[in-house]
């Protein structure tokens, strides 16, 4: 019984320590724009921009072409 109850425990800390490896996967870059200070804009995992730690429900390509469109420019790693 208990070498059953630690197998189940270990498949269960497996699969949540395999399921957080993506958050790695997070890209920012640094944007600048004269009508305002330096601010960072990344990747979430599901695509979307972030921007300084909000979800812009945008698309990041999308949202850092209109950032550059308006005058921005956004590098850096």
């Amino acid at each position: 019984m208990k070498k059953n109850v630690f197998l189940k425990s270990f498949i269960l800390v497996s699969i949540l320590f395999f399921s957080c490896e993506d958050d790695l996967n997070i890209s920012c870059v640094t944007c600048n724009s004269p009508e305002t200070s330096a601010f960072e804009v990344c990747r979430d995992q599901n695509g979307n921009a972030t921007v300084n730690g909000e979800n812009t429900d945008t698309d990041y390509d999308v949202y850092v072409a209109g950032l550059e469109e308006a005058g921005a420019t956004c590098g850096g790693g």
